[in-house]
């Protein structure tokens, strides 16, 4: 059975869709399916090619043992609505065009976002007379109606009918978290096209040695070895409301009568805003918050070790169109969560469900920094959370994977085709393992 995998992120991308599709291409290709990837040159989340990349139109590559096409896009500088339109744009258009001579695959794997590709799969599709999955890691028209970056008119409009027309072409239609399960049957969905496909959990590269120690990470970055640490690590975009974070940074700051103990704050990631939230605090400096760029792996791990609670934010009304895959490498190394996000959200509902943490309103500083206050005063409840972190398990790779390679091999019909079977409900609803 041959599978093209079709989505712009793939590795060496550190952060983001690019390392679940990445390991998704290992996985079937491991397990005796023949895979190839269509994928754009690296950019995120810096959003910068490498100047070796630079006017190149396609390159093809092995990527492990995968193969991997490369195809042009245009890379803003500065991101705005119209400028991400283009970009995706022009992946579409030069993936099209590559995926028109490869030789035909039994399946397309479909990535979204970008949301366009369902339309440009669905014409190689239908020459090739094939079928595809388009499996949703964002559901981007609501995100962007959601964040207030596309006002209501003519191209929301025409977002929502790209989407429209994206399932209603695809084979099967799936999702990573139940809120986007429940989005696509309020959009019409049939229930028979509809799969829960959540992300997994992602192991560091065994045999790697932990050569920084928490307390050198500590040292190294100026916090003190007595400091509550909360940090927070991965895309610094829009979407992520960081905003709040600055804001509770300065309310605890300005908290002269909280116990001894400090609380810092650590911001560590690349993304499109990260030249605002460096302008902000050059203008308004804050002694209890350190900004730092993406951190390579031993680092990431050693600053996950190093703190007392992980920070996982939202803006208000995104909770049901993405679900942060960072919620699961965070407890995976044992670490609480503080979580800012709408109560209906699939996080929040997470972490309600497992007990590793806490969950504030998203965009609401104020319950931010009280909160930090109150986990900084509580060693004895942090422990009962870290405990309960161990809730992660049941998104193991063997688990996942192998829910995707199920639903990849029945509609490619190695399975000796028929109807696609659903899978069951979400692990984060309470479902066991």
């Amino acid at each position: 059975m041959r599978v093209i995998i079709w989505g712009i992120n793939y590795a060496p991308e550190p952060t983001g869709i690019a390392p679940y599709t990445t390991e998704l291409a290992e996985h079937l290709q491991s397990q005796g399916l023949r895979v190839d990837v269509l994928a754009g040159f690296p950019y995120y989340p810096a959003w910068r090619k490498d100047p070796g990349d630079a006017g190149r139109i396609y390159r093809s590559e092995k990527v492990g043992a995968v193969t991997v096409h490369r195809c042009w896009q245009y890379v803003p500088v500065r991101i705005s609505a119209l400028r991400r339109m283009v970009h995706e744009l022009s992946f579409g258009v030069s993936s099209l065009l590559r995926a028109l001579v490869l030789p035909r695959a039994d399946l397309y794997v479909v990535i979204s976002p970008p949301l366009g590709l369902g339309i440009v799969a669905w014409l190689v599709t239908r020459l090739k007379r094939s079928r595809y999955l388009f499996h949703v890691q964002d559901l981007q028209p609501d995100s962007a109606a959601g964040l207030g970056m596309v006002r209501a008119g003519i191209f929301l409009r025409l977002m929502y009918a790209c989407e429209r027309f994206a399932y209603r072409g695809a084979a099967g239609v799936s999702g990573i978290s139940p809120g986007m399960i429940d989005a696509f049957a309020a959009k019409g969905v049939p229930s028979g096209k509809i799969f829960l496909l959540p992300n997994w959990l992602r192991q560091p590269p065994a045999g790697v040695p932990e050569t920084v120690t928490p307390a050198e990470f500590r040292k190294t970055h100026g916090v003190p070895a007595d400091a509550f640490l909360a940090v927070y690590s991965g895309n610094l975009g829009k979407k992520q409301g960081l905003d709040a974070l600055l804001d509770a940074a300065e309310i605890l700051e300005k908290e002269r009568d909280r116990p001894a103990r400090k609380i810092v704050l650590i911001i560590a990631g690349d993304g499109a805003g990260q030249f605002a939230i460096a302008g902000r605090l050059k203008e308004r400096p804050l002694d209890n918050i350190r900004l730092l760029p993406l951190q390579p792996a031993e680092a990431y791990r050693a600053m996950l070790r190093a703190a007392d609670v992980a920070l996982v934010t939202q803006m208000p009304g995104t909770g049901q169109v993405c679900f942060p895959s960072k919620l699961l490498s965070v407890l995976s190394a044992g670490l609480p969560v503080l979580t800012a996000a709408d109560e209906t959200s699939d996080l929040a509902r997470a972490v309600g469900d497992g007990g590793f943490g806490r969950n504030v309103p998203a965009a609401a500083p104020e319950a931010m920094a009280a909160a930090l206050g109150e986990m900084a005063d509580r060693p004895s409840q942090l422990a009962e959370w870290r405990e309960n972190t161990r809730w992660v398990g049941r998104f193991s790779p063997g688990v996942m994977l192998g829910r995707f390679e199920g639903v990849v091999r029945d509609l490619g019909g190695s399975n000796g085709g028929g109807l696609p079977r659903p899978l069951e409900p979400a692990p984060h609803r309470g479902n066991s393992q």
